[in-house]
């Protein structure tokens, strides 16, 4: 029996540790039904393990369960699989798309639960034999797309719609769900641009006023202000405030996001190194801006000093993640780009490969690897590619082969630095785990032995473990061979742990540029300086 005096949702006590390594402690909020919760904390502060609980992610069972109680209207539950999740009312979107590409919005949003009909065939044979009800399953998803406030066409094929589309279209399947009480949406606006993105605020304030209750996590602060009744804000596992919306700012919000209390910072210890005005500058870009969909790069100016490692910060979608793509010709970029003396035309990867840069994109399974070639051809290939590097030659280069046994050692040899956990080198990059996969990338970066690198949000994705020691490579790799090395990540504390300097992008544009060892609160007023 339910208690309908009780919350929709009350998280009790939640704990949860991966192997050892605490990530949760003793999480507790409330969520009252048709009430938008903004759920709020850096990358690693625990937020999608805590979804994952609520959602009873097979992973959260395969590695020991969880501590604490959830209850659902006023009742204990215990979800071992989200299909109990989804039968007591609970949808979840998640940050990558599951939608079938060559299947219609409509397909996607009933799929497994399309009406049928009878036909004789049917009931002669069965009811495997009914035909889909195509009428109703445009009804349906009709009202689904109806119930969301948001105009897509039903009857476009997924692979030829436009990406915001494609968000809709997962959130217009949950809503379709008869008993559907409670809606987790994970970071659903980073892939829209800002038109669509106010147009899913509008349908999110428009679930919550037909009783449906609404879990938000986004990086993109003022939009939990725009659209949620409370805020929840998580650091190292840790609820540190539960507060209503119209009670706080971005600022507070940043500031509770990363303000912890930090010793010394580790840069300081790391390094030694002052980059003071004499310093070479070996990078300078000015005016940048980057098409690119969900970063707003704008018109930055940078300049990095040689051999130093700066670390590029900031919210997400305020363009951090844009200047290394646009300087790497990823994306349709203008402005201008000098290094070591040298203008690098932008738009032309190719001549930024040439000019010894490289750059280890975020995106490692769309960009950063061939995920069904060994980890020999991954770390090789661009070296023998681009250098002429692991090939053995004949007439003066006219013919030229692979020497396999020069591949083999490279890639043991960054087997071994970076404790790559794999069976062989000739082990597919697509059977390691997401966090070997990222040293790969690394390995691969590494054997280019460029001047400058840039790496982008090195540690997304990947246990405690591996990141400190993708970390640890950085700066060895900086500090032996002598590159220049730009990290960016959404991270504060790595950040502060790895760089030399920080620089903050707020607006897309840079908002100022601070010595590690500066306070948390320092670099949080220049996060919100100019936030769009």
């Amino acid at each position: 029996m339910t208690n309908n005096s009780a919350p929709l949702l009350q998280m009790q006590n939640i704990k949860k540790d991966f192997f050892g390594n605490q990530v949760l402690a003793d999480i507790n909020f409330t969520l009252g039904a048709g009430e938008v919760l903004g759920l709020c904390g850096e990358n690693g502060a625990g937020k999608s393990t805590l979804m994952k609980i609520l959602f009873g992610m097979d992973v959260i069972r395969e590695t020991g369960g969880y501590g604490g109680d959830i209850l659902i209207d006023g009742q204990k539950v215990e979800f071992k699989t989200p299909f109990d999740a989804l039968e007591a009312g609970i949808g979840m979107v998640h940050q990558e798309f599951s939608l079938i590409p060559g299947f219609t919005a409509t397909e996607n949003i009933l799929l497994d639960r399309e009406p049928k009909k009878k036909n004789v065939i049917s009931q002669v044979f069965g009811d495997r034999l009914d035909t889909l009800d195509r009428k109703e399953m445009e009804r349906r998803s009709a009202e689904a797309i109806r119930k969301m406030g948001v105009e897509i066409d039903s009857k476009m094929v997924i692979s030829s719609m436009p990406v915001g589309h494609k968000q809709f279209t997962e959130i217009a399947r949950e809503l379709s769900k008869d008993r559907l009480k409670l809606l987790i949406l994970d970071e659903p606006t980073a892939v829209l641009t800002e038109k669509e993105a106010e147009a899913l605020l509008s349908s999110i304030r428009s679930m919550a006023a037909q009783g449906i209750s609404v879990i938000f996590i986004t990086h993109r602060l003022h939009e939990i202000l725009a659209v949620c009744d409370k805020v929840v804000v998580m650091r190292d596992g840790h609820v540190v405030r539960d507060v209503p919306a119209k009670e706080t700012s971005v600022e507070d919000i940043t500031r509770w996001m990363v303000g912890r209390d930090v010793q010394q910072s580790a840069a300081a210890q790391t390094h030694g190194k002052v980059q003071g005005d004499d310093a070479k500058t070996v990078m300078s870009i000015r005016n940048l801006w980057v098409d690119m969909p969900g970063e707003t790069v704008r018109d930055v100016t940078l300049d990095v000093k040689e051999g130093e490692i700066l670390g590029i910060g900031g919210l997400a979608g305020q363009g951090k993640l844009g200047i290394p793509n646009g300087v790497m010709g990823l994306y349709e970029a203008g402005g201008t780009v000098e290094f070591d003396g040298q203008k690098i035309p932008l738009n032309s990867p190719r001549k930024c490969l040439d000019s010894s840069l490289a750059f280890v994109s975020e995106d490692r399974r769309e960009v950063g690897l061939l995920l069904d070639e060994s980890l020999e051809w991954n770390i090789a290939f661009p070296a023998m590619q681009i250098q002429d590097k692991f090939l053995k030659k004949l007439f003066g280069g006219l013919i030229k082969w692979r020497n396999e046994g020069a591949i083999r050692d490279v890639t043991n040899k960054y087997i071994q630095e970076l404790q790559i956990k794999c069976t062989s080198s000739q082990q597919k990059a697509k059977e390691l785990s997401g966090g070997n996969q990222q040293k790969v990338c690394l390995a691969k970066a590494f054997a280019l032995e460029p001047k400058f690198l840039f790496v982008s949000e090195p540690t997304r994705g990947i246990d405690v473990g591996a990141k400190s020691l993708v970390l640890e490579a950085l700066k060895q790799f900086n500090r032996e061979s002598g590159v220049t090395v730009v990290m960016i990540s959404s991270e504060l504390e790595e950040l502060r742990q790895t760089c030399d300097r920080i620089a903050i992008v707020s607006g897309g544009r840079v908002a100022g540029i601070l010595p590690a060892a500066a306070s948390s609160e320092e670099f949080g007023l220049l996060m919100v300086s100019q936030v769009i």
